[in-house]
């Protein structure tokens, strides 16, 4: 990406669905590719995408990556802001809440391109999220990137000021 080049940070905007049954659950997604293929602690995410905050709303964008990458638009429902958060890398992530249901079998995710295997000169297509899961926001913790484990404590926060 362009702005990543000229060391410009890259935004991300994302969704953390959440239900309550008897504690909270939260819906994180799995990266696809065959780089994240055996991997699971760290590495679970909040649907989220990149946006360009010049030219879309972000809120509008964490909508429009969750339908991306999960295949159906996040429930009609108001979202509760969670904030921004700075990844590793530099990636600065800016999320909201939203409750509803989600049906983890009907993921439906977009797909990318890569070299595969590396050095081959053969592309393949790989969805850009392979699975979805309920977590309980203990177990979340151990498998979401470390730095979105912010929006955990901040949607349990919500939850209780509702």
């Amino acid at each position: 990406m362009r702005r990543k080049a000229l060391g410009v940070p890259t935004f991300s905007a994302g969704i953390l669905l959440y239900r309550i049954t008897d504690q909270i659950e939260v819906l994180l997604v799995h990266p696809g590719g065959p780089f994240w293929k055996n991997k699971s602690d760290g590495v679970w995410s909040i649907p989220k995408g990149e946006f360009d905050p010049e030219t879309e709303e972000p809120e509008t964008a964490a909508r429009r990556e969750f339908a991306e990458e999960l295949g159906h638009p996040p429930p009609d429902e108001p979202a509760v802001p969670l904030g921004e958060i700075v990844q590793k890398a530099g990636k600065r992530v800016v999320a909201w809440a939203i409750e509803g249901e989600f049906d983890v079998s009907a993921v439906s995710s977009n797909t990318f391109e890569i070299e595969w295997p590396p050095k081959s000169g053969r592309m393949a297509a790989f969805p850009e999220v392979d699975r979805a899961e309920w977590f309980d926001t203990e177990t979340a913790r151990t498998v979401i990137n470390s730095a979105q484990a912010a929006f955990l404590d901040r949607l349990a926060r919500a939850v209780e000021q509702r």
